[in-house]
């Protein structure tokens, strides 16, 4: 551990972009004024470690209906069965041919370039 002695209004920097300074001294109480990007999370050790608890025991209780849900698969695919029943559509049997929206089959559409 890097022990490091500041008097108030001194600075202590860790890296390019973090930097403590200490605001005020009173008796045994030190105030500490700290300036970091909003990328980095800035928590008293009581409250990260409050935070570390509730990520553990909320990883811990899932809910067993979603266990089988894998994050990343099939990532940004959406099944067209479930984007009819969203819409209220029947779905379409395995095979049919789908009109799209302007009402005419792919194959129609190929005859009209033609």
């Amino acid at each position: 551990m890097l022990v490091l002695s500041r008097q108030r209004d001194e600075t202590i920097m860790i890296g390019d972009e973090v930097e403590i300074t200490v605001v005020d001294i009173r008796g045994d109480k030190v105030r500490l004024g700290i300036t970091a990007p909003a990328r980095v999370a800035v928590h008293r050790k009581e409250v990260y470690e409050a935070i570390q608890a509730e990520n553990r025991h909320a990883a811990g209780s899932a809910d067993p209906s979603i266990t089988s849900i894998r994050p990343g698969a099939n990532a940004g695919s959406v099944r067209p069965q479930a984007i009819s029943r969203l819409r209220g559509a029947s779905t379409p049997q395995p095979g049919a041919v789908v009109a799209p929206a302007n009402g005419h089959t792919q194959t129609e559409q190929s005859k009209r370039r033609a």
